[in-house]
């Protein structure tokens, strides 16, 4: 199979969608590697060691896409890359289809067949290919809160684990999973005094085991999110519905009543966004004040530190794009159904429950689809 790796373009993201590394383990499988030049540079990872892992450097990315039967890449396709996707073509990448209505239609009209990172799911229940980029955003969130916290971003002007004599910030997490509890582990290294809201017992259970008294735990309901969102200085939305937008936990009523210059980091904003203020930014320009509350709504956080978020990355998906690579996409999805999951759309159809629900088009069972 010839595997095509374009060169990120949206907006400040240098995130590759192969190591090098990951493409000798392609080429030792008997595939063909084309990488866009240039693709990984910004993060030290050069043309001379794609070629010498045994890849093809090709001009552009309309080179890539015309030469590749399955696209790998990290973002998802945007408006001119869609347009080169053809019938049949396999795109590997991350989606958040529920909440791009835009992006869904293109990518049914191109007749591809689109496999999303982040609804491939493991036998525990667990997303393992989302799992690497929520320990990375979870883990930035705490550390774009705190600059976002300081005065010249706008903030309260207050550091996150405050000193001797003075009360460190109130950091209170929404959502209990991968992102939320590294965004937790974060704040107390701080020295915040932080909080996790949770509709899931179990897992609140757990991280009472995990963190002990250090970390307050509660139970989340309309009236226990409102009343910890009020006190805090910092609130991380991390909530994630699989392949489904974000439910809106924090309403702009809420917002309002927040303390003036405390900070909003909203983790979900891929699927759509936690608050309902949120809107999704960008590096070049990630913050916004709405009612006097900053608002950090980054929509490829991990973008940020781009080399650590690579090899994290291809460590989780370089045994599935092997699979497919090897097997062919109809038996690499029909012999696992965890990688069947991961099955977005397929030529013409939708085939992912949540995204169809979330954007109004036609659901068919994944299973059906591939079988045609």
């Amino acid at each position: 199979m010839r595997i095509g790796v374009p060169k990120e373009i949206k907006v400040h993201e240098y995130r590759v969608g192969m190591t090098p590394a990951s493409v000798r383990e392609a080429v030792v499988n008997g595939h063909e590697v084309v990488v866009q030049k240039d693709a990984g540079t910004a993060i030290g990872l050069f043309d001379e060691a794609y070629e010498q892992a045994g890849a093809k450097i090709a001009a552009s990315a309309e080179e890539v896409f015309a030469e590749a039967d399955m696209v790998v890449k990290v973002k998802e396709p945007q408006p001119s890359e869609t347009k080169m996707l053809r019938d049949g073509q396999i795109l590997f990448t991350y989606l958040h289809l529920a909440a791009d209505p835009d992006q869904t239609q293109a990518l049914i009209d191109s007749g591809c067949v689109a496999i999303a990172y982040e609804t491939v799911t493991d036998q525990r229940g667990g997303l393992p290919l989302l799992a690497p980029m929520s320990e990375v955003a979870g883990r930035m969130s705490i550390q774009a809160g705190a600059h976002c916290l300081e005065m010249e971003q706008g903030g309260r002007g207050q550091l996150l684990g405050g000193v001797p004599g003075v009360p460190a910030a109130k950091v209170v997490v929404l959502g209990g999973g991968v992102a939320g509890t590294n965004a937790a582990r974060m704040a107390m290294g701080l020295e915040a005094h932080v909080t996790v809201i949770d509709i899931n017992l179990h897992r609140l259970y757990e991280l009472d085991l995990q963190f002990g008294p250090m970390l307050n735990t509660i139970f989340g309901t309309v009236q226990s999110i409102e009343e910890h969102v009020l006190g805090a200085d910092l609130v991380i939305g991390a909530v994630l519905v699989p392949g489904a937008a974000a439910p809106k936990l924090v309403t702009e009523e809420m917002v309002r009543k927040m303390k003036r210059g405390s900070v909003l980091v909203d983790i979900s904003i891929d699927q759509g966004g936690c608050f309902e203020t949120s809107k999704a930014t960008t590096h070049a320009d990630p913050t916004f004040i709405k009612h006097d509350v900053v608002h950090y709504c980054v929509a490829n956080m991990p973008g940020a530190v781009a080399r650590t978020s690579t090899f994290a990355l291809n460590n989780a998906t370089l045994p599935f794009t092997l699979a497919l690579a090897n097997k062919g996409y109809r038996k690499a999805l029909q012999d696992d159904p965890h990688l069947l999951a991961g099955l977005n759309v397929h030529q013409g159809e939708l085939t992912y429950r949540a995204v169809a629900e979330a954007t109004g088009h036609r659901f068919m069972e994944p299973a059906k689809a591939v079988a045609a």
